[in-house]
This record gives C-alpha cells, sequence and structure tokens, in this order.
C-alpha cells in the first residue's frame, strides 16, 4: 500500500509502504512524520493489528523526520501491539529521528535494531 497525504499542501510529505514478511508486517513510512501526515501511518498500523498481525516491524530508513505526533501514534501502536501478545520493532532509525527517541526516552520502550535485517530476524 502506498499512500499520500490529503491535501495539496501535504500531498508527498510522507509514503507509507506495508508488507508481510514472516511473522512480521513490515510498515515503512518515507518522508516526514508530523502532525500532517501522522494518520497515514496511524491507519496502516492499527489495520495490522485489528487484522492479527501484531508483530509489527517500522523500517525508519526513509523516514526523514518524526515529531511528537508521530512519535505519539508509534507509542500508541506498541501498546495496542503489546495488549495483542506482540510489539513494535524499530529499525534502521536515522540520527534525525533517533535524537527524538533519545530526546524523550522513548527508545527505552521500543525494541531498536540497527538494521531491518536484525528486526527481522530477532
Amino acid at each position: 500500500m502506498d499512500r499520500g497525504t490529503v491535501g495539496s499542501a501535504n500531498r508527498g510529505r510522507l509514503n507509507v509502504e506495508v508488507r508481510s514478511e514472516g511473522r512480521s508486517e513490515v510498515v515503512t513510512p518515507a518522508g516526514e512524520l508530523d502532525h500532517h501526515t501522522a494518520d497515514l501511518l496511524r491507519e496502516p498500523l492499527e489495520n495490522a493489528i485489528e487484522q492479527g498481525r501484531t508483530r509489527l516491524v517500522v523500517d525508519c530508513t526513509r523516514l526523514d523526520f518524526c515529531d511528537s505526533t508521530g512519535l505519539n501514534v508509534l507509542l500508541g501502536a506498541r501498546l495496542k501491539a503489546e495488549a495483542a501478545g506482540g510489539g513494535v520493532h524499530l529499525a534502521g532509525m536515522q540520527p534525525v529521528v533517533a535524537r527524538v527517541f533519545e530526546i524523550t526516552g522513548a527508545e527505552a520502550v521500543f525494541t531498536v535494531h540497527a538494521s531491518l535485517e536484525d528486526a527481522l530476524n530477532s
């Protein structure tokens, strides 16, 4: 699934691809994750959980920016996935995105992997 943002001013700021790989649902956001684009990531994460795909791997290699709204989307998905017996794994975070997680302490509540391959093999 490749999704663009709603509204011409934000079109193309975030695209989200979703695929199943083994026991994981791999969600790849590309672009900027902020208050304008957060629902584009929230919806596929929640849909995966509703469909019983509770081991979510978020491939962050193409994520250029994440603000507090984006962080809250990921935290919300983590709570829902864990309540259903799964979890959220973050893979390949760029330094600018990793910094948000470090500053807020959110890195402590996620399983963080250096690469997508590491996340899928864990």
